[in-house]
């Protein structure tokens, strides 16, 4: 049981603003100076939740050694650590599996004797509804209400749970819908930096560094203002709400030295997409990333936290900017108070948190230090298929070029030298005829939290925009373009900036407020685009301010997907191809018929800054943020149920009680081996979650749409998957339902596979349900990076539906393995050089699998075949911690075992 903190002696007393604040006194440790200033935050949350049960004095020690075990390269001692954050952070997506789970889970302690009211946050946790809005209209001054409309009548049941668990569940605040991206309006409106607890009567507050876990990957961005936090799975993150700890490896820390200045033409979306590549290389999956050096003065918060934003596109845990003065100043902006403000600025001067970047006595002990000169940063982009495909935009007429001729792969579409000059015309409203070839861009969007929460880059469109109206330059009437801000702020500073009618002009209207694009909901094309693409076979283009370029994630008909600052989304749309050298070739003709190249609208960094200085003011975010909470009317005239059970509606598309507390008893299930196992897939590398569990719209031909349509529902009410999270009976059939998924058992992409022994071809879930009705187990073989992308719960979740018990894979995703573990999956990993492929297994063979009843960490066993061919396999729990949630069944099982007790 919890016992008394033994670091009770650190507690000190600070008074600021007149007011006596508590808080533990971290920098009187020796070893501190020499700590990262990312770990410092894991050290204070370990020394002020240290109560000899959840975490030990041990667990500091152990955190206080860092140097020791992780201060280089060579070292590879590996140390289990506990950490608590302060607080959890929702989207939509994510979150109504997590109320879904939660209204389960009273459900089942109920039924098991105990009292449901347990199952509540301990921590605060927010949810923000924003993936639900799609780009259905677009270019027209009533986008904006058309498409807020149709979200509110396609979503208007999730809505309404959602407004119940608000109501049902202590500690949750829910944002609603139309206010922005969840990573955005944590940027500017829920992060803390420094938490100033409610005060206990006849106790003084205590302070303590703002840390978070996210339901999304992207939760990273607020490392930009100095907050430590990742994404987990939305599993992870409903045991955190719980009150559990995280269990993690001490990190690795890698020192990123930004030195120079950027050149006045380059933007952040540059400067990330250049270090994306740069630590893809490097390689620091599992590892945090610690930004210093000179440099990082030179960049805004906004700037910092566009770095931060794509941390899992470099695959880092986090991409930390230390708290510094700009922090505070970021903090005073967007109208935090003031009097918070100098109770932070106290508080992390005390515990020697607070950075000062041009001081190199304040540098930390790193594992490994990189460098990077601001002034070598070109103008990018990335893609087709990858956010860490960076290409300069000098050379990327010769890149699509070639990509349009390789081999099938990351950078290849293997297209016939007959085809190469493949056209197809078609006629628009306008009464014009136009034509699309390899590389046409139909899609252009500003969009999604890595930039739309960038002023300069926002700001810089709207200049660019401004300036090529001016120039008489016109975007072709069927490219679908949209602007989808990522707060109410951005578009309050558009308007008062007097950039939005050249926007407007280009067909840059705003379309909603949400994470669009980037998450696949781009809305449908027009059907004369989608069908000349088809019939041609074109490799056409989508461009987007995004951070996520996956094959099928923007659109089944853009094969090519490229990640762009808002600038070169304009741009790009204005040229109408991507095969194109700015440099020599126009973007067009003035009315004089002189030539408009890029660079004559093109705005310096210091137009953008004076315009930005001007128009981005603390006011702005008052007006948006003091009513966010309030909602819309069609948010406040949603009647929800009361009371503390859900009463699910058995006829429901949406919610729908889980069943994976069904037949749960009190009792511990025992470990057995996995005998006489089918593969359900054999998967290469790079293996999304997008594959897994795909978050777009719901292909007419699928498992799924099938299960609407005999509800009665047409496809214009399917909906997206993304959607539909609440919803097993969609979820599993959605399952590994991505167009482009690559199964070595059938000879073209889809979601199919092949039924062994019959060899029929079938889609994914329908072969899973034959096996489970032979009583076949299943696994999965795959190949490198398994998992990587969003930190979907339903890529482990869905997989459990199918009946997988096991994956094999050459190496995990962290969140990815962290939510199999989870969901009581084992994840099983290849011995070093060995694979499917180098094993001679073609996925057709019957696996068994042997678990020991005493089964350790990383432990090796055996798995053998039907065939005779036996290998051995890393079992990937990576703590004890996964250990007992695999034994319980998942960490939900072990959460209700431990309510009931």
């Amino acid at each position: 049981m919890a016992g008394a903190n033994p670091f009770q002696s650190l507690l000190k007393e600070i008074n600021v603003n007149g007011e006596t604040f508590h808080y533990f006194d971290i920098a009187s440790f020796p070893e501190y100076r020499e700590l990262p200033y990312s770990v410092r935050v894991l050290l204070e949350s370990a020394v002020r939740n240290c109560d000899n049960f959840q975490v030990l004095e041990k667990d500091v020690r152990g955190i206080l050694r860092w140097k020791q075990l992780k201060g280089t390269p060579t070292s590879d001692d590996e140390l289990e650590i506990p950490f608590k954050p302060a607080r959890v952070i929702l989207q939509d997506f994510t979150g109504v599996p997590a109320v879904v789970d939660f209204a389960a889970m009273r459900d089942a302690v109920l039924k098991l004797g105990g009292d449901p009211d347990r199952i509540n946050p301990i921590c605060p946790s927010d949810l923000v509804i924003d993936h639900s809005v799609q780009v259905d209209f677009a270019r027209s001054e009533d986008a904006l209400a058309k498409n807020q409309d149709l979200e509110f009548e396609r979503n208007k049941e999730r809505f309404t749970f959602l407004k119940w668990g608000a109501k049902a569940f202590n500690n949750m605040l829910i944002i609603p819908p139309g206010s922005g991206i969840v990573h955005q309006v944590n940027l500017e409106y829920l992060a803390r930096v420094v938490f100033q607890d409610a005060a206990k009567e006849g106790a003084a507050r205590m302070l303590y560094p703002d840390s978070v876990v996210g339901t999304d990957s992207h939760t990273t961005m607020i490392n930009g203002l100095g907050v430590v936090g990742w994404g987990v799975g939305g599993i992870e993150a409903e045991a955190v709400m719980l009150g559990q700890v995280i269990s993690m490896l001490l990190p690795e820390v890698i020192g990123y030295k930004l030195v120079g200045k950027l050149n006045p033409l380059v933007t952040s979306t540059d400067l990330v997409l250049t270090i994306t590549k740069h630590l893809r290389q490097i390689g620091v999956v599992g590892k945090f990333v610690e930004f210093f050096g000179p440099g990082v003065s030179e960049l805004s918060i906004a700037d910092r936290a566009t770095i931060s934003n794509m941390c899992p596109e470099y695959g880092a845990t986090v991409g930390y900017f230390p708290v510094d003065k700009n922090a505070l100043d970021y903090l005073r902006q967007t109208n935090r108070a003031e009097e918070k403000v100098r109770v932070i600025e106290a508080y992390l001067k005390a515990t020697d948190q607070l950075r000062d970047f041009g001081n190199a006595e304040q540098d930390p002990v790193f594992t490994q230090i990189v460098e990077l000169d601001l002034a070598s940063v070109v103008t990018s982009v990335s893609g087709p298929k990858r956010p860490h495909d960076r290409v300069a935009v000098s050379e990327m007429q010769q890149d699509f070029r070639q990509c349009l001729v390789s081999k099938v792969g990351f950078k290849g579409f293997a297209v016939p030298e007959a085809e190469m000059s493949a056209e197809g015309s078609f006629s628009w409203t306008d009464g014009k005829t136009y034509a699309l070839r390899h590389g046409s861009v139909v899609i252009a969007a500003i969009t999604s939290c890595t930039n739309t929460s960038n002023p300069s880059v926002m700001l810089g469109a709207g200049l660019l925009a401004k300036k090529a109206v001016e120039a008489g330059l016109k975007v072709a009437p069927y490219i679908k373009t949209s602007l989808s801000p990522g707060s109410g702020v951005v578009t309050y500073y558009l308007k008062e900036s007097g950039v939005i009618p050249a926007l407007e002009e280009l067909g840059f209207n705003v379309v909603g407020y949400g994470c669009m694009t980037c998450i696949g909901n781009s809305g449908p094309l027009d059907d004369n685009v989608a069908n000349t693409i088809e019939k041609n076979n074109l490799v056409c283009c989508g461009v987007l301010s995004g951070n996520r370029n996956f094959e099928g994630r923007i659109h089944p008909n853009t094969r090519a997907n490229y990640l762009a600052s808002p600038l070169l989304v304009i741009a790009y749309a204005l040229a109408g191809t991507v095969d194109i050298d700015f440099e020599k070739q126009p973007l067009g003709t003035r009315p004089d018929g002189s030539a408009v190249f890029l660079r004559d609208i093109w705005p310096t960094r210091a137009e953008i800054q004076t315009v930005e200085q001007k128009h981005v003011i603390p006011a702005m975010f008052r007006d948006v943020y003091e009513k966010v909470e309030l909602g819309s009317d069609s948010w406040q005239g949603l009647n929800a149920p009361t009371g503390k059970l859900y009463p699910w509606d058995t006829q429901s598309t949406y919610i729908k009680r889980p069943p994976f507390f069904d037949g749960m008893t009190r009792e511990l299930p025992k470990i057995g081996n996995i005998v006489n196992a089918r593969a359900l897939l054999n998967l290469g590398d790079s293996v999304t979650t997008d594959h897994i569990s795909p978050a777009g719209s719901i292909a007419r031909n699928s498992p799924a749409a099938r299960f609407l349509s005999d509800r009665g529902l047409t496809p214009r009410d399917f909906n997206s998957y993304g959607s539909r999270r609440g919803n097993d009976d969609i979820m599993a059939r959605g399952t590994f339902a991505n167009i482009r998924l690559v199964n070595k058992l059938v000879p073209r992409p889809g979601p199919r596979t092949l039924h062994i022994p019959s060899g029929e071809e079938m889609d994914v879930f329908d072969c899973a349900q034959r096996y489970a009705g032979e009583g076949t187990p299943l696994i999965a073989l795959v190949g490198k990076d398994y998992g990587s992308g969003s930190s979907r719960d339903w890529a482990a979740k869905g997989p459990y539906l199918l009946g997988i018990k096991a994956v094999i894979a050459e190496s995990y995703e962290r969140i990815h393995r962290s939510n199999l573990v989870g969901m009581g999956i084992v994840p099983l990993q290849y011995l070093a050089g060995q694979n499917a492929e180098s094993l001679g297994l073609t996925g057709q063979e019957l696996f068994s699998i042997a678990i020991p009843e005493s089964c350790k960490p990383h432990e090796r066993i055996p798995v053998s075949t039907d065939c005779g061919k036996q290998f051995e396999v890393i079992v990937r729990f990576d703590t004890e911690v996964d250990l007992e949630y695999f034994r319980n069944g998942g960490i939900l099982n072990y959460m209700i075992r431990k309510m009931i007790d």
